[in-house]
């Protein structure tokens, strides 16, 4: 008997269909709640994935590290492993902190007309994305460089382009680069807002933003000292810039008077910028986390720790300026401090003395023996 299904049409039925479910729109970073950021930059020496914890002990909620030695060129393999990665990233989705914001190497100078050492910087500052972006970074702050002998239009050029090119390769992800302003010290580059702007509209194919910071712009000329002289700067950096591209301000105080384009951080409220200043600074609409401000925009301390407790005691100072409690702001370990306290020389002395004793006394029991 023929089957009768052969030759037959089968009805197409768009159910059947497969249609793979759309990837889930990930959800936003716990940091873009609209709560006060507040960090300070945490040392990675001995196990980088201290560096978490560190900012957790001193009481914040963001921080901002070194991915590497900032005073050296790396040697050999600078990636991080990604056993280290891993467990850096998952400390940090544990105690909650963010942004997470990386500072580049000092010695990189994308702006340099040496060919050799500019060609290093750009080699340099690629690795400095590869590390970030295996640490799961927020932003990555870069400060512009120093034109030396150039002018600065060619320096601004130059730097753009090796922007460019250490990105070449890079999945950057939610990686965003921040563009720092300078004290604007010898030929560095990036003390006037103009200069900033003038990087960021040759690099508008990356993802770019600015890193504001207190006491360079107040180095630099901008008096932000008074509220008068605050609300001129801000006006100037939205006009120049525009305050939705300022994603972090580095927040310190500064040893050197305005314009000194000298550039000396100190602690919150004992420099020239003063603590009212930073009352008014952190508590400005546009500038905070509320509905003028930006969500999420952190105030990183890069204060000086000349006592152990200073970096604590910054990071509270920060707290109490913007009026947040005791009770309500993250929890600091009692007595922590990223420095301990050095003995002092006369107890060192003393100590080394008691050794030396002890080990004569041991030779001359061993001489009577014989």
């Amino acid at each position: 008997m023929p089957d009768p299904s052969i030759g037959a049409e089968i009805a197409f039925d768009a159910s059947d269909e497969y249609r793979p479910e759309p990837p889930p729109i990930p959800e936003p970073p716990a940091w873009l709640d609209g709560s006060f950021r507040i960090g300070i930059h945490t040392s990675i020496a001995g196990d980088i994935a201290g560096a978490l914890d560190s900012a957790a002990k001193l009481g914040a909620n963001a921080l901002q590290i070194f991915s590497a030695s900032p005073r050296m060129w790396p040697r050999g393999g600078s990636r991080i492993a990604d056993a280290d990665a891993a467990r850096f990233r998952a400390r940090r989705a544990e105690l909650g902190l963010g942004p997470l914001v990386i500072h580049d190497n000092y010695l990189i100078n994308l702006a340099c007309p040496d060919r050799v050492m500019r060609a290093r910087s750009i080699q340099a500052f690629h690795d400095e994305l590869v590390r970030a972006v295996s640490l799961g970074a927020d932003f990555l702050v870069a400060h512009p460089g120093s034109c030396l002998s150039s002018e600065k239009p060619q320096g601004i050029a130059e730097i753009a382009d090796g922007m460019r090119r250490a990105v070449r390769g890079v999945k950057l992800g939610g990686l965003r680069i921040l563009i720092e302003n300078t004290s604007g010290m010898g030929s560095a580059l990036g003390a006037r807002f103009e200069e900033v702007r003038a990087i960021l509209d040759l690099t508008s194919d990356l993802p770019m933003g600015v890193c504001l910071d207190t006491a360079h712009m107040f180095e630099a000329g901008y008096d932000i000292r008074t509220g008068s002289g605050l609300e001129a700067t801000i006006d100037e950096a939205d006009r120049v810039i525009g305050l939705d591209r300022v994603r972090v301000l580095h927040v310190n105080d500064s040893k050197t008077p305005l314009g000194s384009r000298v550039d000396r951080h100190e602690h919150i409220g004992r420099g020239k910028i003063g603590l009212e200043a930073f009352r008014r600074i952190l508590n400005h609409a546009r500038l905070g986390p509320g509905a003028q401000g930006l969500a999420g925009r952190a105030f990183i301390l890069e204060t000086p720790i000349d006592r152990p407790g200073d970096d604590r005691r910054n990071v509270r100072t920060l707290w109490d300026l913007v009026g947040v409690s005791v009770r309500q702001a993250p929890r600091a370990a009692d007595g922590f401090s990223m420095v301990k306290a050095k003995k002092k020389a006369s107890t060192q002395r003393t100590q080394r003395a008691q050794r030396k004793k002890k080990r004569v006394g041991a030779r001359t029991k061993r001489t009577k023996k014989r």
